[in-house]
């Protein structure tokens, strides 16, 4: 699977692409009202006449930025050999100018413009800082990207989209101070894009000595995913989720069985573990003891038939 579309919407709000300089000039339509959408801001992947942030003065200058409540980083010029830091200076300069924001997703870039892993990214805890009042944030992309530990009183989800995510982000994240966080979701990816990330690099998630409020928690994509089955079937954190999500990664018979004789799970409201490598059977089982307890089960995309071997397993996003 590669990432072909773009986000429909962000903080609950429809997306919306601000026009490029061409088509503003040429537009009479008006744009919708600030705080109405997640504005969309881009530029062209590959030669484009303007960068992001001239893009992002012409929507500053177009629209009353005091009222919006939600922004998408969309590409930058370049993002497969540049990185956002232009984007981030841009953003964080402008914080007083954008005092009720409180969605931002960082690089919100298809297949087309730029592969995932190849996207460049950089230290984004500097947005969190400048924007105490953030809600939702994201990113996409692991290439270079660094997460120091931070302290944020405010945010609720978090969201980090990668094929290959660095153990230090991973470290950053569990050592950083969230306690509103309630959705943590992580593409952890492979090794062949970076992943370097262990069971005891995911314990401070797993322990539920951190992030009191988490509710929903995502590891996700992984080429470990049996591995992080069994840490899970014991973790603390699971007994207060509403949702578990192990999904798009190598899961197979072993990591459910784990799953299976674990803790109970009939409390969850979802367990989303599509895009696997489960036998029927198994899918069966894990189907019989959950559904029947109101959990809804995620088992779609099942990978299993003609896999030979955990060697022959992969992650649903990786290049």
């Amino acid at each position: 699977m590669t990432i072909s579309d773009h986000l429909q919407e962000w903080y609950g709000l429809p997306a919306f692409d601000f026009p490029d300089a061409e088509a503003q000039a040429a537009s009479k339509a008006a744009l919708p009202a600030p705080e109405s959408v997640a504005w969309r801001i881009s530029v062209d992947s590959y030669d484009s006449e303007e960068e992001w942030h001239e893009a992002f003065a012409r929507f500053a200058a177009a629209v009353d930025t005091t009222q919006v409540r939600a922004l998408i980083v969309g590409s930058w010029s370049e993002a497969y050999d540049s990185s956002p830091d232009d984007v981030i200076e841009a953003l964080t300069g402008a914080k007083d100018r954008l005092p009720r924001l409180r969605g931002l997703f960082l690089g919100d870039i298809t297949f087309e413009e730029c592969e995932i892993s190849w996207i460049n990214q950089g230290e984004v805890t500097g947005l969190l800082d400048a924007f105490g009042d953030l809600e939702e944030f994201g990113v996409r992309g692991g290439q270079e990207l660094g997460f120091s530990a931070v302290k944020h009183e405010r945010l609720r989800s978090l969201v980090v989209e990668t094929g290959g995510l660095d153990a230090g982000v991973v470290r950053g994240i569990a050592a950083s101070d969230l306690p509103a966080l309630e959705n943590l979701d992580l593409w952890l990816g492979t090794s062949w894009y970076g992943a370097n990330a262990d069971l005891s690099d995911l314990e401070p998630f797993l322990s539920g000595t951190r992030l009191p409020r988490l509710r929903y928690l995502a590891l996700r994509n992984s080429e470990i995913q049996d591995e992080i089955a069994v840490a899970v079937a014991g973790a603390p954190v699971v007994a207060r989720l509403e949702i578990l999500d192990l999904s798009m990664g190598t899961l197979g018979d072993d990591g459910a069985e784990a799953l299976l004789n674990g803790q109970p799970l009939t409390h969850l409201k979802k367990l989303d573990l599509h895009h696997h490598f489960m036998s029927e059977t198994m899918v069966q089982r894990l189907s019989d003891a959950l559904v029947p307890a109101g959990v809804e089960l995620d088992v779609s995309q099942s990978e299993a038939r003609g896999s030979g071997g955990r060697e022959d397993r992969y992650t649903a996003v990786a290049e």
